[in-house]
């Protein structure tokens, strides 16, 4: 296929593909990983016009950074690189996650990932979780002082509410806006999705597929592997996992009708929601395969119908389950 079309990240932020590239999956969290075909992923991403690559400093506590930052330099004047900070990891405890939007813990987190990924400046900041004990003003006059000193070009949030978003854009233009957005995912919608179209923010959707779900590639996260963390999301496993399978049906009938893949399906519908909503949305879909992106990139080919949309419409509000078992650091936990 030929390179993806181009889109701009918020009013003023980078020009990048329709289709990013979460890196997370390249060092952590779905079980084995094959660095060598990982790498080779990433340098398929770019002969596809995928341009915006999205890494964080929790992913394999450091290493993902570590991992893309050789491919990163090498071809710095194409890739648009975004990373994010806030959550706290403890090496005597597997579990914990703390969120830390202190300003002075921003500063140290910046300069950490930069040492890691081997670059001067990152293209796109994001602020990974928000901390409401830490006021919203403080953290993003810490991050707007990075874009001052040169260590940082644009800056983003994730997964905060539509009142968060326009505080936080008072204090400094954001570009990008991360949250959850999939079939099975559509509480952004709720205040986030409008407030970002008014203030011309891109939503960057994570998780378009549903970690997988959507496209048949497991049916209950019970079935994976002892490492795998999705065995721990209340959506895949148990009686949520059994009920929620259902739902996917009509994903599969309308990819048996196109001659497409369920997550072609998928991903076209995340895609067609900045007509729905104006706004830019580019979603990043992860992977650790070349065959699995060239089949996420040709999604943005795909025009689903007005029938089609609405056949996947009630899909959302029949899901059972939370995203996570701990929900309190998500946006949902702070809607009105």
């Amino acid at each position: 296929m030929s390179g993806i079309e181009t889109t701009r990240l918020g009013s003023n932020g980078p020009v990048v593909g329709v289709q990013g590239l979460g890196c997370m999956g390249m060092s952590e969290f779905y079980g084995p990983t094959d660095t060598e075909e990982a790498l080779a992923t990433l340098g398929r991403a770019l002969e596809l016009g995928v341009t915006l690559f999205d890494t964080a400093d929790i992913y394999g506590s450091g290493a993902n950074e570590e991992l893309i930052g050789p491919f990163v330099r090498a071809h710095r004047e194409q890739v648009v690189l975004a990373t994010k900070f806030a959550i706290e990891r403890r090496a005597d405890d597997p579990a914990y996650r703390g969120v830390n939007n202190d300003p002075a813990y921003i500063r140290q987190a910046v300069d950490a990932s930069l040492r890691r990924l081997g670059v001067d400046e990152i293209d796109l900041y994001y602020m990974h979780r928000r901390n409401p004990e830490v006021p919203l003003a403080e953290s993003v006059g810490a991050m707007a002082e990075l874009v001052a000193a040169g260590k940082v070009k644009h800056l983003g949030l994730s997964e905060v509410t539509g009142p968060e978003l326009r505080e936080a854009y008072a204090v400094h233009p954001i570009a990008a806006l991360q949250s959850e957005w999939s079939l099975f995912a559509r509480g952004v919608e709720r205040s986030a999705v409008p407030a970002a179209a008014e203030l011309g923010v891109a939503l960057v959707p994570y998780s378009p597929l549903g970690r997988g779900f959507l496209t048949g590639a497991f049916a209950d996260a019970g079935t994976l592997g002892a490492d795998d963390f999705r065995r721990y999301l209340p959506q895949f496993t148990g009686e949520n996992a059994q009920g929620n399978a259902e739902l996917v049906e009509p994903i599969r009938k309308i990819a048996a009708e196109r001659g497409v893949t369920a997550a072609q399906v998928a991903l076209a519908w995340v895609q067609q929601r900045a007509e729905v909503h104006g706004l830019t949305v580019v979603p990043i879909p992860g992977t650790r395969k070349r065959t699995r992106l060239e089949e996420n990139a040709a999604a943005t080919a795909l025009k689903l119908s007005a029938a089609e949309l609405a056949e996947l419409e009630p899909i959302a509000g029949r899901v059972r389950g939370d995203r996570y078992a701990d929900m309190s650091n998500t946006s949902d936990a702070r809607e009105v």
